[in-house]
């Protein structure tokens, strides 16, 4: 039988606040984490807004406040929110344990910044007068790198390159790591942090963001029939997860249970998804056969809910073929609108939030959600939080090259 897998610790930067607890009130009051850009002057760019992560300190993550020189951004936010997983875990490195402990936390993007700034340096002043850091500031790996540096973990150190599916993916591949027995517990999800002037004119000039600058906050809004385009958004979003007998053992705190993953591929275009939904309908069935679930047992997705033409009622379409009938009675959100898509780091964020969720017996909504597109017709928990209690649920994650990732997230519940 596969090993059990519950999660014990959630940690989080976001647009939204820089710690889980800011996250998830921002969630439940439907607020915007969404505004004018503030780190660089945007005024040329046909896009001026995104979520911005303000006021993170990373040094209070490091134990070297010097090391802060080899971080890319990317890698700071992946740094603060996984040592605040591991802190809420309660969870304690130590040389005995440290062989088990499996760190996958994926980039989409990575070091962008660092490539910037590596290129402008050459360009302006010569090879030697580039910083010795500038290889390992851009490299992805290095999200997982620097967690295992800093908390001397020894287990599997990888990470995950999946677009806008990579925390879903690190989150799903570290599930599979604990029930095959390599490690007994993993450090998992995914950091980007892209709201950068290449990044912002990259996403524009293929027409994919929403050009609403005189409207930020209203700009995210996904199944609207007003939508036009995602919201880059920055920041990091990682769970510990534990093998159920080792988290039993030291007694740690069960938020709920990771119990099924499923992962395909459209196979259909580079950037647009197959429009008969059948890579992410297949996806969610697969992360539910593996929990071992009936679509009518399954209350909530978190939708990965872009806000572009193409995903949101491609995704509807996709959940109406996995659930059959079930889907009219199904709560489904998408919390981009008010992070913004945070690219590689959205799973992980949205795993963080699908887990408070759980626990605390809210709904996230849709907000900005004003004028529902025909072609999406599903209860999106328009504008305003709803409580209820759930027990099981679905979270979506879709990227560039047609690839998918779905987690099943559940109420944990003792067989012992």
């Amino acid at each position: 039988m596969k090993k059990r897998v519950v999660i014990t610790g959630i940690g989080a930067v976001s647009p939204l606040g820089n710690d889980a607890e800011s996250l998830w009130e921002g969630i439940v009051a439907g607020r915007s984490g969404i505004d004018t850009i503030k780190r660089f002057d945007p005024s040329e760019l046909p896009v001026t807004f995104a979520g911005e992560v303000t006021d993170f300190d990373a040094v209070r993550y490091l134990k070297n406040a010097k090391d802060l020189k080899k971080l890319d951004r990317f890698l700071q936010f992946a740094l603060g929110a996984g040592k605040m997983a591991v802190a809420d875990s309660g969870l304690e490195i130590t040389d005995a344990n440290a062989d088990d402990i499996a760190v996958y936390v994926g980039s989409g993007v990575g070091g962008l910044d660092s490539i910037i700034e590596g290129t402008h340096t050459l360009d302006a002043r010569g090879a030697r007068k580039l910083s010795v850091f500038t290889i390992p500031k851009m490299l992805i790996n290095l999200a997982s790198g620097h967690l295992s540096l800093e908390l001397g973990t020894r287990g599997p150190n990888f990470s995950h390159v999946s677009a806008c599916a990579t925390g879903n993916h690190s989150i799903g591949e570290a599930l599979r790591c604990i029930q095959y027995g390599d490690a007994k517990v993993a450090i998992a999800g995914g950091a980007e942090a892209a709201v950068l002037p290449l990044g912002i004119a990259g996403f524009a000039r293929m027409r994919a963001l929403s050009t609403r600058n005189d409207e930020p906050q209203r700009a995210s809004r996904p199944f609207d029939a007003e939508r036009s385009g995602f919201v880059m958004g920055e920041g990091a979003g990682v769970l510990v997860i534990e093998e159920l007998e080792h988290a039993r053992a030291r007694g740690a705190r069960i938020y709920g249970e990771l119990a099924g993953y499923g992962a395909t591929s459209d196979a259909h275009h580079m950037t647009a998804p197959d429009p008969e939904g059948r890579g992410a309908m297949r996806c969610m069935q697969r992360a539910m056969n593996d929990a071992g679930w009936a679509p009518d047992s399954v209350q909530y997705i978190n939708a990965h809910g872009t806000s572009t033409q193409f995903n949101d009622s491609i995704e509807t379409l996709a959940i109406k073929k996995a659930f059959g009938d079930a889907a009219k009675d199904l709560a489904v959100s998408s919390t981009k609108s008010m992070t913004g898509h945070l690219l590689g780091g959205a799973g992980g964020l949205e795993a963080v939030i699908c887990t408070l969720a759980l626990t605390r017996g809210v709904l996230p909504p849709t907000i900005n959600l004003e004028n529902p597109d025909p072609a999406c017709d599903l209860d999106y928990v328009p504008n305003v939080a709803r409580e209820t209690r759930v027990r099981r649920i679905l979270t979506n994650g879709f990227g560039f090259g047609g690839t998918n990732a779905t987690l099943a997230i559940g109420q944990f519940e003792d067989d012992a």
